[in-house]
């Protein structure tokens, strides 16, 4: 993976993302996309938004300029937010080359956190792979989107923390890391700390720092002394002595974690594409629970991790609690973002969910037998 630069239409979008309020997208910068919590300090410090890599070698010339998709090559140009086992089945699906089985030729590149919609609704990928709250907040301040499927219907986090903080009560007075405010990993934290009788805008200091692997780094660091974190990188947390204080992916609870989505206008001219997509997505999941051998290496390769047996964990915890055979998306998953986001956010209070759901290319996928 090397790392690519976002030039100013991306940097415009994120700011005009930001001002619709909610899930702010903060303008992106360049950061490399390594997945290790062992990573330096000054990594937890980076800026809200900073990772912005590519999994494969970065094309030359300004990222704005280069087409969603291709007429020349056919290709279509992809993003995903984070670096986490949550993407595993997506991973599977571009090397066990199950999307050009059915006709795609596809680039996946890692946009870190909300900044991930900001280069979707700026044009500059046709497919982004992310959080359900990010992508509402933007739809709410006028991006006409569309999520088309939901990979990790449920929170796949747990809440990792420093040595000293052995009870609920300890995280008063606490630092707690999240990508950034309005993220997945915003809500999530939020909805959490609630649920065990913390208030999240009193008795903490919510900190962004940009990216699951920044905050992992945080974490490892002492930066801040709490944050949402998931296998593999929790594993190797808790070998430097964190601990978890609570498992979120155990509850169940609804979200879009990592939803597919769209704009709409890319959709409606493009359905056959966006119906390929899918229908690989699908056979993914379905590929990644057959295989886990094969999940287990190429998650490692894409986390670039050494540790074959933490990845090997990781993917048959994803398998038991995270991918749904059928990844449509339940209204319900937005419950949590919708309910975070109106405090500050007027128009996502108001705004019609159902607008935003489509499901009909999950169904088509499964209807045909392509989850089996």
């Amino acid at each position: 993976m090397s790392t690519k630069k976002f030039f100013p239409a991306l940097v415009l979008t994120a700011a005009a993302l930001a001002a619709c309020g909610g899930g702010a997208a903060a303008p992106a910068s360049s950061s490399p996309p390594a997945a290790s919590p062992a990573a330096s300090a000054a990594a937890s410090a980076k800026p809200a938004g900073s990772a912005a890599a590519s999994a494969k070698p970065a094309a030359s010339g300004p990222a704005s300029a280069k087409p969603a998709v291709s007429p020349a090559s056919g290709k279509l140009v992809t993003s995903f937010s984070e670096l986490y086992e949550g993407q595993t089945p997506v991973w599977v699906t571009q090397d066990a080359g199950i999307f050009k089985q059915n006709g795609l030729n596809v680039e996946q590149d890692y946009i870190a956190s909300s900044n991930v919609i900001a280069a979707l609704v700026s044009g500059q990928v046709a497919v982004a792979q992310g959080g359900g709250s990010e992508a509402l907040s933007a739809a709410a301040g006028g991006a006409d989107l569309v999520v088309i499927g939901n990979i990790v219907p449920v929170y796949p986090y747990v809440l990792e923390v420093a040595k000293d903080v052995t009870s609920v009560a300890d995280l008063k007075g606490k630092k707690i890391g999240v990508s950034s405010f309005g993220s997945a990993s915003d809500i999530a934290t939020r909805v959490a700390l609630k649920k065990v009788g913390i208030n999240p805008d009193k008795d903490v200091s919510i900190i962004p720092v940009g990216s699951s692997t920044n905050r992992s780094a945080a974490l490892a660091s002492g930066a801040i002394q709490g944050g949402m974190d998931q296998p593999p990188s929790s594993y190797k947390l808790e070998q430097l002595g964190l601990h978890p204080l609570f498992d979120m992916a155990s509850l169940k609870l609804p979200t879009v974690n990592n939803g597919i989505v769209v704009q709409r206008a890319w959709l409606n001219s493009h359905r056959d594409i966006a119906q390929k997509y899918v229908d690989s997505i699908v056979q993914g999941i379905a590929r990644s629970k057959k295989d886990q051998p094969f999940a287990a290496q190429t998650l490692a390769k894409y986390m670039k991790l050494s540790d074959t047996s933490a990845a090997t964990k990781a993917v048959a915890y994803a398998d038991a609690n995270l991918f749904p055979s059928s990844p449509d998306i339940k209204l319900d998953g937005f419950t949590d973002s919708v309910a975070v986001l109106s405090a500050k956010n007027p128009n996502v209070k108001n705004f019609d969910v159902n607008k935003i759901i489509d499901n009909s290319l999950v169904q088509s996928a499964v209807q045909r037998g392509l989850a089996k």
